[in-house]
């Protein structure tokens, strides 16, 4: 399952130097037509309950966001060119799964090694929750209103303050490479298989 990961997620790397866009490429629809709606749904509902039980702040935020966007496994490979690659489901503030999306970045520099890890999105007001619903995906990095919570922005948190934006938690980190980041990463809508 990791192999086919990490070959996934090196594919990315290079689909995603070689086109702009990320929607139409091979690989987004390849990953839509073998993953399990499913599967998807089973793991982000699982995902999120983890985050909730060890982050009081993710709970806080959940309770009030318009939807929120959970992808429970990322993998992160590299030799210099890397790629990061996975799938998740987008929970709306009712429980029901509005879609499933796939995010994926490419990278560049000295870096060498395997990385897992998940995270999520809160959109906390409907602009934010328009964002994710453009047709030709989402470009991460590009939202002024994207805050990544860290330990320190968690402690002085409150739902009253972040009421507006978008929030990301990062969990389940495991691997080697350093530096989680965001920066690049553009998600698009999947329509996988039931």
């Amino acid at each position: 399952m990791h192999t086919k990961l990490i070959a996934l997620a090196l594919a990315s790397a290079t689909t995603l130097t070689l086109t702009p866009s990320c929607a139409n490429d091979p690989i987004t629809q390849t990953n839509a037509s073998t993953a399990s709606a499913s599967q998807i749904s089973r793991d982000s509902r699982a995902a999120l309950r983890s985050l909730y039980a060890s982050n009081p702040a993710a709970r806080a935020l959940g309770q009030k966001a318009k939807a929120v966007l959970v992808f429970p496994s990322i993998v992160k490979a590299g030799f210099m060119v890397g790629a990061q690659g996975g799938n998740g489901a987008m929970i709306r503030d009712t429980g029901e799964i509005s879609g499933f999306y796939q995010t994926a970045a490419a990278s560049y520099g000295l870096q060498a090694g395997v990385q897992k890890y998940g995270y999520a999105l809160f959109f906390m007001d409907d602009d934010a929750f328009r964002n994710i619903q453009r047709s030709g995906g989402w470009e991460v990095g590009s939202s002024p209103s994207l805050v990544v919570v860290d330990q320190g922005i968690a402690a002085s948190l409150t739902t009253a303050t972040a009421n507006k934006g978008t929030y990301a938690f990062f969990f389940n980190q495991r691997g080697l490479m350093g530096g989680l980041g965001l920066q690049g990463s553009k998600i698009t809508r999947i329509h996988p298989q039931q």
